[in-house]
């Protein structure tokens, strides 16, 4: 049955701007992947995954409220969870101890890439930070240099952050020396490995995923990666 068959409960997670038809659109492509009938058996309200999940020490964060949710097919809530709650699971899937052998986590990834895909405000506050990595690895094979760890950029990374930008001179004084004592890369990646890389993304639809969430800095790895393209003489 399509979720958008299901009855209409009244919306309590405050998103009744909304329409239900496109909250229901979003979990039915949830449910459509492949992997869903495999993370999801019933719950049995033990709260064995809670017990165990690190996020819920820290956050009003609660795998089995994401399992119910999916379970009960609770449109309105699965849509509240997608705006908010899932992004706050740290993927440590400590949650497979579940003894029915639900993978909240597993729901939870598949959530993330719908959000992702269908370019939820969420989904782009999300992974706002992350627009720099995700550049660095790509021109450079790397991935965080000290000068990227900003509060800003990563408030949910702690106090430390902070300490981390406020010491910078510091902390590249204490990097090993072939780094120069600078936010260089430490070491050279051939440039044949970076167009694999780009190729990589390319065919399994990660770039699309990025120009969803980041439309200029898709732009600017098309134009890099581009140049690097010719230079290798690979065609796309």
């Amino acid at each position: 049955m399509a979720a958008s068959a299901l009855y209409k409960a009244p919306d309590v997670a405050g998103y009744g701007d909304v329409p239900y038809e496109e909250k229901a659109r979003l979990f039915d492509l949830v449910k459509a992947d492949l992997r869903y009938p495999d993370y999801l058996y019933g719950c049995y309200e033990c709260g064995i995954c809670v017990a165990v999940c690190p996020s819920a020490r820290f956050y009003d964060f609660s795998p089995r409220r994401v399992a119910q949710a999916a379970a009960r097919e609770d449109v309105e809530l699965i849509y509240q969870q997608m705006q908010e709650d899932i992004w706050e699971c740290s993927q440590c899937f400590s949650c497979l101890r579940c003894p029915r052998g639900n993978n909240p986590g597993g729901i939870i990834t598949i959530m993330r890439e719908v959000a992702v895909n269908n370019g939820l405000a969420s989904a782009r506050e999300a992974l706002e930070g992350y627009s720099r990595i995700i550049y660095k690895i790509m021109s450079t094979g790397t991935q965080v240099s000290p000068d990227m760890l900003q509060p800003d950029a990563f408030p949910d990374w702690g106090p430390e952050v902070k300490d981390v930008s406020d010491n910078l001179d510091l902390w590249r004084r204490a990097l090993p020396p072939e780094t120069l004592h600078t936010t260089r890369t430490g070491w050279d990646v051939a440039p044949r490995t970076l167009v694999e890389l780009y190729l990589i993304w390319f065919e399994t639809g990660a770039l699309d995923m990025i120009k969803g969430v980041d439309e200029g800095l898709h732009m600017i790895l098309e134009e890099v990666m581009e140049e690097r393209l010719e230079e290798e003489g690979v065609e796309r």
